[in-house]
């Protein structure tokens, strides 16, 4: 486990232990991370075969590298979600039959997962973009609670 930028171990593993509340938040350690990529913390969904085609979650995995990276990404891969929040963005991963999106915000303490799911409709739904909005303000609380 890797701490985000300003945030001493302790800090995160009590940061770490309040995100446990609203879901499992997993933070990836690459070597290929330098001392200042930003670390991913989950906080719903995941990116796996299946239900990901192996060509999508290699997409998918190389565009989050590259937020990791601090690279900021545009359409056709990104487009702002200003709806869910400042910083707020989504992936968009075009897979066989389906679109994906990874609904994401960069704070700068991580590259924070708000959800991910298959995009059936032109609109985002109403009930992800809530959901989104609620797990963004609880780690943006908790992270603002953690001491450093």
């Amino acid at each position: 486990m890797i701490a985000p930028a300003g945030l001493g171990c302790n800090a995160l593993i009590g940061c770490a232990t309040r995100l446990a509340i609203m879901s499992v938040p997993t933070y990836t350690l690459e070597l290929a991370m330098s001392k200042t990529d930003r670390p991913l913390a989950w906080l719903r969904g995941q990116v796996k075969t299946p239900p990901f085609s192996p060509t999508a979650r290699v997409e998918a995995g190389t565009l989050l590298r590259r937020l990791q990276a601090g690279e900021r990404l545009a359409l056709p891969h990104s487009r702002p979600m200003p709806s869910i929040g400042p910083g707020c963005h989504e992936l968009r991963v075009v897979d066989r039959d389906v679109t994906w999106r990874i609904v994401y915000c960069l704070d700068p303490q991580a590259v924070v997962i708000l959800d991910v799911f298959a995009k059936k409709t032109g609109a985002t739904p109403t009930s992800v973009i809530t959901s989104c909005e609620q797990r963004l303000a609880a780690y943006r609380r908790i992270v603002k609670e953690t001491p450093r």
